[in-house]
């Protein structure tokens, strides 16, 4: 696996041209000053290297009780019998609890994007009836891990099955899950434009698809974890989680358990990887939580790898059917999509981002006026499907790139033509579209032309037209996407200390992105202060200040912003302190590259550490700020995939991946390259490995790693890298998320290129993901017909 790395900039002043093979890792810029876009080695690495990062699982209080679950081994059914006196008396065990003692503790929230949408009640454990594979149903308490795991062989339980309601095919005729509700449709909401009519769309030819996507699991290396220490002199709590959202956990579990707000502490320091799956909280945590204040006692769970593919939340799963219209000379004139998302037996908090995403977001970077966009989701006896690393957006550039490719197919014209013919122009932005999404700036054409040349694109179709002449399989596949990057807001503080140091603390949180190397960049950008005078404090809420969370590729654009405006505001505060004690005019004092306020009229300078004693109140030494996005900045990029196919075995290798992304001002362009790269990573994962597979009877058959697919690092491809740089208008900082654009752009380029191999064998549709066998069967068919099962 090689990468190439090659920044090219469109429109304004570039930040920073890194030429140089990933490989090397770069060289550690040493300055005294640290400017945002430099690639700077990620400072928090030495220390996770050597052991000294803090985990949920790390932290056991003195004389913590350990908690494991009983679980269903059946999707549907209702508990007739269940006895948990061998359990109570077996050794160390402190308590046993059914739903007859949680039956009270409220349910989990969920975000209300979009209206109207069922709210149900989802018991911590299962209350009569189970209604999933894994799904707990009893909580063993006991003073070792190992004998609560022990003690839930004592248990006596007996289940009556009950139909299964899987898939969401049709979910309007399926059983009822839930007895208050008609059918198993959670939700539905539609976007239409003023100007759509099914009868008089001014389109002359038209392509149809329906794409299923593969359910699949995040599979983060840390699996979920939490950690309760109970003060009960004080009736405090703090609580160590693997959480993406760790200020959203402690105000939904002061809700939930009715326990005092301030009393809470949440803590988030390190976590091992979230990809979306950690945004919720789990009935297993806050049981787990209710569990400390129940027993006056520390308390901790520890998910093991099966438990997070049965019960932790799965990504994707989405079927989308969608129409595209288009003029004789390739216009694109109309878009009719529907997407059908599985919800699974409960809802997490962002359970219908991923619906509302793969619709919204539609046409994605293309010009079409004329749309009609339906979402909707469905209950099912499955895990429940939560948000995933790109959480819809997979689905929509997946959907529209696929139709781009079979209209071209249809009208002769190449796949990469056809896309600048329709991709919208940089004139054209901003664009609102008819859900309502306003992308903000960038030039969808010069970054989809600077990946044709990048890649060298007339010589990858003359390496083609060469190969199939020899008879090899080999493809080429293009995929173009935007990338929306959230909302909201995120506040920051900074302390200078008397020594001279600066203590910066973030609301947003960090599961292993770089985010103190990249936030730390920011602050001695404004103070012109070397990073090892710079702390960044996170993911605890009683040192920092409130936040929204990691989610949706918005922590730089909205926590950095709100970062670089404390920063500006505290520097500010700084040259005012100095201009009073020297009685002179502040527009006198400037910061120089060693981090020093001089005097420009005697040259005379003053260090942060000689400034920071000149304080009368240590209020004078510190600010707060709050930033709140001015709209949604909208990364954007083209991606490129070659293929080549064994016609004996249907084995497809991934030869290369050429990219072009667009972030808006990079921040540090080393951390950029390492997100792209490990979306590639995923986005392959789910092309060609991975997927959660339910047999008809509900139960899982991808319980384990043996079972389930990951990438692994013989299967990565050649990348090469590159990006634009156009600054979003909706945030301070200019930055646009990319965390998410390799799990966008790879999936549906990795498929384009698939189908463009083989459409000369006859083989014009496949189904994620794309394995040799199922290649292999698609082939045969189409040579053979119905002879190949």
């Amino acid at each position: 696996m090689n990468y190439d790395v090659n920044t090219a900039h469109y429109g304004f002043e570039p930040l920073m041209i890194l030429r140089q093979p990933s490989h090397a890792n770069s060289t550690q810029i040493e300055p005294q000053r640290v400017s945002i876009g430099q690639p700077v080695k990620r400072i928090e690495d030495a220390r996770l290297v050597r052991g000294e990062g803090c985990y949920a699982d790390d932290v056991t209080p003195e004389n913590c009780l350990h908690v494991k679950f009983l679980r269903s081994s059946y999707p549907s059914g209702r508990i007739t019998d269940l006895q948990i006196d061998g359990a109570l008396s077996a050794p160390g065990v402190k308590a046993v609890f059914t739903a007859d003692d949680t039956r009270h503790i409220a349910g989990l929230s969920v975000n209300p994007i979009i209206k109207n949408a069922k709210q149900t009640h989802y018991p911590l454990l299962a209350d009569k009836r189970v209604m999933a594979v894994g799904q707990p149903i009893v909580a063993v308490i006991a003073q070792t891990a190992l004998q609560a795991t022990d003690a839930l062989e004592l248990i006596y339980l007996e289940i009556e099955e009950e139909d299964t309601v899987l898939g969401h095919s049709d979910p309007e005729q399926s059983r009822p899950l839930f007895s208050e509700f008609t059918d198993n449709i959670a939700f539905e909401e539609n976007w239409r434009s003023d100007n759509w009519t099914t009868d008089a769309v001014p389109a002359q030819q038209s392509v149809s698809l329906d794409i299923q996507h593969p359910r699949v699991a995040p599979s983060a290396l840390e699996p979920r974890s939490i950690t309760v220490q109970w003060e009960t002199a004080s009736d405090t709590l703090s609580v160590w989680i693997a959480s993406q959202t760790p200020h959203r956990a402690r105000t939904d579990l002061s809700e939930i358990l009715d326990h005092d707000l301030d009393s809470i502490q949440v803590i988030s320091r390190d976590v091992g990887g979230a990809f979306g799956m950690k945004a919720s909280l789990y009935p297993e945590e806050i049981l787990t939580v209710w569990a400390a204040k129940r027993l006056g006692q520390s308390t901790k769970w520890t998910s093991t790898r099966g438990e997070d593919l049965q019960s932790a939340s799965h990504g994707r799963g989405i079927r989308t059917r969608a129409t595209l219209g288009l003029r004789s000379d390739g216009t694109f004139v109309s878009l009719q999509a529907e997407a059908l998302a599985p919800l699974g037996h409960w809802l997490t908090y962002s359970a219908t981002v991923p619906a509302w995403n793969a619709v919204r977001i539609l046409p994605g970077p293309y010009d079409i006026d004329r749309v009609d966009l339906t979402t909707k989701g469905a209950l099912s006896n499955t895990a429940p499907v939560g948000i995933y690393r790109g959480a819809g957006r997979p689905e929509a550039a997946m959907i529209m790139e696929r139709l781009i490719d079979e209209a071209a197919y249809k009208l002769g014209r190449d796949p990469l033509d056809l896309r600048l013919q329709n991709l919208l122009s940089a004139e054209a932005l901003p664009h609102v579209s008819v859900s309502g999404r306003k992308l903000d700036t960038g030039d969808y054409p010069a970054a989809l032309t600077h990946l044709s040349e990048f890649a060298d694109y007339p010589a990858l179709r003359e390496r083609q037209k060469k190969r199939r002449a020899e008879g090899r399989i080999f493809g080429i596949g293009l995929a173009c996407y935007v990338e929306p990057s959230g909302v909201g807001w995120e506040t920051a503080h900074i302390k200078l200390t008397k020594d001279g140091h600066l203590i910066a603390a973030t609301g947003t949180s960090s599961q292993g992105h770089g985010r103190e190397t990249a936030f730390s960049q920011i602050v001695s950008d404004v103070f012109a202060a070397p990073l090892d005078k710079i702390t960044l404090e996170h993911g605890d809420s009683r040192t920092c200040p409130s936040g929204v969370g990691a989610l949706a590729s918005r922590s730089t654009g909205i926590g950095g912003s709100a970062l670089l405006g404390c920063a500006e505001k505290l520097l500010a505060q700084l040259k005012a302190l100095l201009a009073r004690s020297l009685q002179m005019d502040e527009s006198s004092i400037s910061l120089d590259d060693r981090g020093h306020f001089v005097l420009e009229d005697t040259g005379q300078s003053w260090s942060l550490a000689q400034l920071a004693n000149l304080a009368e109140n240590p209020s004078q030494l510190e600010a707060d700020y709050r930033f709140e996005s001015d709209g949604e900045a909208w990364g954007y990029g083209s991606y490129l995939a070659t293929v080549e196919i064994v016609a004996e075995t249907g084995e497809m290798t991934i030869e290369d991946i050429f990219c072009v992304d667009d972030a808006g001002r990079l921040v540090n362009p080393m951390l950029v390259h390492g997100q792209i790269v490990g979306g590639i990573a995923q986005g392959i994962g789910e092309a060609t490995l991975e997927e959660i597979v339910y047999d008809e009877d509900g139960q899982l058959l991808t319980g384990s790693l043996m079972d389930y697919g990951l990438p692994r690092a013989d299967l990565m491809p050649n990348i090469h890298i590159s990006n634009t740089q156009t600054p979003s208008t909706c945030n301070s900082l200019g930055a646009k998320g990319v965390g998410e654009a390799g799990t966008i752009g790879a999936p549906a380029a990795i498929m384009n290129a698939a189908l463009d191999a083989l459409r000369p064998f006859g083989v014009t549709d496949l189904t994620m993901p794309l394995t040799s066998e199922k290649i292999w069967r698609a082939l045969k068919r189409a040579q053979h017909g119905d002879k190949i099962p």
